[in-house]
């Protein structure tokens, strides 16, 4: 059940809670929500607040009782991450969904963002994905338990939206998310991080060759960081709402792992041999989203790929200390 959107406008001066500040998310809100002159953003640390622990959420939000909260927290990887750490995937996702949902509806906060994850669709779904196929079969293995906390906690939501009338938790699917601050571990990152910190190092290094996952022929579709931001703002603006189902967040368009092994490696400057490891795992096929509800009711992704990667790039050697 969708509620048409409104043209209300967020006060600015409501004091927001972006949960996982530190993270590749959380910080473009952050900086996104500066931006656009929201002036009382709360931004915890780890040590300020263990979001696994119930008393200190519950305490948090008795404490600072924010208006909006944005949790962009949680443990996140891709195949091989998935493959080596299922139980801490799924208990630490659930643990921070399930602390944070109950600690904001006790505390009357007026709305919270919570993000799932494209994996939340069925191995098999027809592409692009449409909200509505979440649930209807079989979900890719590779990210099993990662998928089932993130379907499980925008149930919580959708559930507490129900049991009491209320429209306080909104539900979003972004697809893979990539920008500055990303995390570019090889083991814990996802493939556009992950391939990026890859061929930098190769080409420091002069290496001849730079090994792939896979057979390259899997699709993904990537959301610049700062696009997610800017999408979750025009919602909440709109004063949109879903009862009981999420909205997709996506650029519309996707390309092969092996094309963007490529894009990569020219921009990163390396000029070796891009090698496919046929025998490791693919993962899904195609992941796209069909993001036509937020496309039709305005809002659409702004950052071509190749854009992004750049500005990706450019982040990760500051952050590393490299200069060309």
């Amino acid at each position: 059940m969708f509620i048409n959107p409104k043209t209300l406008m967020l006060n600015r001066s409501i004091k927001v809670a972006v949960l996982g500040a530190s993270g590749l998310i959380g910080k473009a809100i952050v900086k996104h929500f500066k931006q656009q002159h929201f002036v009382n953003i709360l931004t915890p640390s780890h040590s300020e607040l263990d979001l696994e622990k119930a008393d200190e959420v519950s305490n948090y939000f008795r404490l600072t009782q924010p208006n909006l909260v944005i949790l962009t927290a949680g443990k996140v990887g891709g195949i091989l991450e998935n493959q080596k750490y299922p139980a801490d995937l799924i208990i630490k996702n659930l643990n921070i969904q399930l602390n944070v949902a109950m600690s904001a509806h006790e505390s009357d906060c007026k709305k919270v963002v919570l993000l799932g994850s494209s994996c939340m669709y069925p191995k098999c779904a027809a592409q692009p994905m449409r909200e509505i196929e979440i649930g209807t079969g079989s979900l890719e293995s590779s990210s099993l338990s990662y998928a089932i906390s993130k379907m499980a906690g925008l149930q919580v939501g959708f559930s507490y939206n129900l049991q009491y009338n209320l429209n306080r938790f909104l539900c979003v699917i972004p697809n893979s998310v990539y920008g500055p601050g990303d995390n570019f571990n090889p083991l814990q990152g996802h493939v556009l991080s992950a391939l990026m910190q890859k061929f930098h190092k190769a080409k420091v290094a002069r290496d001849s060759e730079v090994s792939v996952w896979g057979t390259g022929v899997p699709r993904r579709e990537f959301v610049f960081s700062e696009d997610l931001a800017d999408a979750i703002l025009f919602l909440l603006d709109s004063d949109f709402d879903t009862i009981n189902e999420p909205i997709n967040i996506g650029s519309g368009a996707d390309i092969s792992i092996s094309k963007l092994a490529e894009l990569i490696a020219i921009e990163v400057g390396f000029i070796g041999e891009i090698k496919l490891e046929t025998d490791k795992p693919d993962g899904a096929l195609r992941k796209l989203l069909d993001s036509k509800k937020i496309n039709d009711l305005g809002w659409s992704s702004s950052t071509k790929l190749k854009t992004g990667i750049a500005k990706t790039y450019e982040w990760y050697k500051k952050s590393i200390g490299y200069e060309d």
